[in-house]
Parts: C-alpha cells; sequence; structure tokens
C-alpha cells in the first residue's frame, strides 16, 4: 500500500470509530468514503458494530455497500440521519465546502442536510484558503438548459465548462439524469453562502456543489516525515 493509499485508510478507520450501534450512517462517495465504507464492513463483519444501516449518496457507495454486505435504506424512507461520512474537493478553514468531483453531489447534500452530524475525511492537498482558486464549482443542471445556466453563470463573472465524459462520447451524465457545469470565478469565491443561493436561483439548475454551513468535523490525513497522520484542525471562527 503506497504512502497516499496508507493516509487515506488512517482516515477511514478513524472515521468509522466515530459509528456506534444502531446508526443510520450517510456513506459518502469518492476514494476516502469508498475506504471508510470498506472498513465499515469489516467491523460489521466481525460483530463490533451491529444494528448498523447505510443511505448512500450515490450509484457507486450503494453498490459497494452492497457488494459488501452492509445493510441499506432508502433516504426517503428515514426523517434523520445520525451521522453522515463523506469527502470533499475542497474544504476551507471555516469548513464550507466544494463538493461535485464525482458529479454525486446532489444526492450527498441531500443526505448531508438529513444528517444530526457531518463528518468530512480528505486528505491535507484538499484544504485550502479560498474555495474555487482551483477546483471548478460543479452545478448540475437539466438538459435542455445548460446553455442557458452557461450565459447566466457568465453574466456572474464565471467561467462554465460543459463536463465531458473521458469513455464515451459526449457529456457526463449524473445518476439524476442531469448534465455539470464545471464553473470558476475569477478570484474564487468571495461569500459562499450567498453564491449558493444565486446560483440555484437560476432556472434550470438542480444544485451546485458548495456545501455551507454542514460541516461538523473535519478529518484530515497527513504525511510528514514519510509517515501518515491524521489531524483534525478546528473551525476558524
Amino acid at each position: 500500500m503506497d504512502l497516499q493509499t496508507q493516509m487515506k485508510q488512517i482516515v477511514a478507520d478513524a472515521a468509522v470509530k466515530e459509528i456506534e450501534d444502531g446508526m443510520i450512517i450517510g456513506l459518502g462517495s469518492g476514494s476516502t468514503a469508498a475506504l471508510m465504507i470498506k472498513s465499515l464492513a469489516d467491523q460489521i463483519r466481525s460483530g463490533k458494530l451491529k444494528n448498523i444501516k447505510g443511505v448512500p449518496t450515490s450509484f457507486q457507495s450503494e453498490v459497494l455497500a452492497i457488494d459488501l454486505e452492509i445493510p441499506l435504506i432508502d433516504l426517503a424512507s428515514v426523517s434523520q440521519i445520525d451521522l453522515a461520512i463523506d469527502g470533499a474537493d475542497e474544504v476551507d478553514s471555516k469548513f464550507q465546502l466544494i463538493k461535485g468531483g464525482g458529479a454525486c453531489h446532489v444526492r450527498e447534500k441531500l443526505v448531508a442536510s438529513k444528517a444530526n452530524k457531518l463528518l468530512i475525511v480528505v486528505d491535507e492537498t484538499k484544504l485550502v484558503k479560498k474555495l474555487n482558486l482551483v477546483f471548478p464549482l460543479p452545478v448540475e443542471v437539466l438538459p435542455s438548459a445548460w446553455k442557458q445556466v452557461k450565459d447566466k453563470i457568465s453574466e456572474m463573472n464565471g467561467e462554465s465548462t460543459l463536463r465531458m465524459a473521458t469513455k464515451k462520447a459526449g457529456p457526463i451524465v449524473t445518476d439524476q439524469g442531469n448534465l455539470i457545469l464545471d464553473v470558476l470565478f475569477e478570484d474564487g469565491i468571495k461569500d459562499p453562502k450567498e453564491l449558493e443561493i444565486l446560483i440555484n436561483n437560476i432556472p434550470g439548475v438542480l444544485e451546485n456543489g458548495l456545501f455551507v454551513d454542514l460541516t461538523d468535523k473535519v478529518m484530515v490525513g497527513k504525511i510528514e516525515n514519510n509517515i501518515p497522520i491524521l489531524d483534525c484542525p478546528s473551525k476558524a471562527s
């Protein structure tokens, strides 16, 4: 196992230690979340965790959980989720996030907003001083509306690119059957809370990848002196 994977594994294992018997768990998407799901399955299989039910945030996490025999429950059938564990593409010092690199941010946000606690697991490369200077903001749009939304975002000084597939012709299609615009704003995102609302109010937009005031705790994997370690930073005021 290389150092990068070891770092992610340390974070994944630490996140699973936050889970208690009888919990309903939001199962995140992405590489670190996948390691967490595998670690959770090991704990269930060994009997160390009992009566766990998972709510997947994507088709990817659903398939993995089914393969590992983690009991699943549909999002619509639960009134609340005890703990959601997920990754992120960018995390700032106030625990505001950009998610959606895997085009799963709609279901991820639905799960996060229903969770009593949202735990984010990332490696240190995902920590940023300001959102959107490097990683584009994903915006899920209705297929017939992508150009209209792109033009509207352009008026907001955002440069949008329709996300294209790499192993098939044409654009990426989300689990909901929609398209993704990846948006970079000049000088990044100044006010995540305001921008999240502005973009979601554009006709044709289903949801964007800004996760504002949802995160309770962040676990970060780091490499120090060629050794993977865990860090839990405090949220800036």
